[in-house]
């Protein structure tokens, strides 16, 4: 394996982490926004504001005749981090953070088996093999038993 793939490997697991970490960060905010929408809002507002900068001093911006031809689709990973964001905020006090970050990755695994077995959004598919079903068990099995 290659120096990219373990570099690859590395930066999502520091990105988990992140995840994690962002769990109970964002249920302190909840508690005092007193809304997990709120809550999302102004960690979204606060990651814009980082992420723009970063793209301004990288002086990557892209130019909107490189975005304008994108799918409708396209433009909904935000949504979807929001859903996940308000989810988390408003489910950390409630059932912890081991038991937040199972079912994260038990529903992550469940869309990935689908999303790979249909090729979804151009990537190639893949099958569905019993050893991929197995890992999604054990990861229900871990989410089960964060709960004992």
């Amino acid at each position: 394996m290659s120096i990219t793939y373990w570099l690859a490997l590395g930066a999502v697991a520091l990105g988990g982490a992140g995840i994690a970490t962002q769990a109970p960060i964002n249920a302190t905010l909840a508690r005092s926004a007193g809304d997990p929408v709120a809550t999302a809002a102004i960690s979204f507002g606060v990651g814009f504001i980082v992420l723009s900068a970063i793209t301004l001093a990288r002086g990557t911006v892209p130019s909107w005749e490189a975005l304008a031809p994108l799918p409708w689709w396209a433009w909904t990973g935000g949504a979807l981090g929001a859903i996940y964001v308000c989810a988390a905020a408003w489910s950390a006090d409630r059932i912890g953070v081991v038991s937040l970050v199972a079912a994260l990755v038990f529903g992550q695994l469940i869309a990935a088996l689908i999303l790979d077995a249909i090729g979804a959004f151009g990537m190639a598919a893949r099958e569905i093999s019993p050893t991929r079903i197995l890992a999604v068990l054990m990861v229900a099995g871990g989410l089960l038993l964060s709960r004992v």
